[in-house]
């Protein structure tokens, strides 16, 4: 007895075949797609991040209190300087400091040095 063959639409194997196929491909090519998105997100964080600790050092730099001049020789003795000056100074500082850890310009290990270094530790 001869095997018949149909024309115009394939069998039940064959339009299995064809979505297997399909899937297989619509897989890898969403595969690849994904990657490449992850691979920009990653490259636009690192982008990011490179932004903000410039702009967190250019803060810290900015809000740095300037280099004392030394003063000039006097004739009669100084008075001496009132205390609570350096204390409003640092807790300026402090508060400038958190303000820029809030904001996220600073991680919290800059934040712990920067304070470390401002109280003196």
């Amino acid at each position: 007895m001869p095997i018949l063959r149909r024309g115009g639409r394939p069998g039940l194997l064959g339009m299995a075949a064809r979505t297997a196929v399909v899937a297989g491909t619509a897989t890898a090519v969403s595969g690849a797609v994904a990657q490449r998105q992850h691979d920009r997100a990653a490259e636009r964080n690192a982008l990011q991040a490179a932004q903000q600790q410039a702009a967190a050092e250019a803060a810290l730099q900015a809000a740095a209190p300037p280099v004392p001049v030394p003063p000039a020789p006097a004739a009669a003795p100084a008075a001496p300087a009132p205390a609570a000056a350096p204390a409003v100074d640092i807790v300026a500082r402090l508060q400038q400091l958190g303000d820029l850890h809030a904001q996220g310009l600073l991680s919290a290990e800059e934040f712990a040095l920067a304070k470390q270094q401002l109280l003196g530790g």
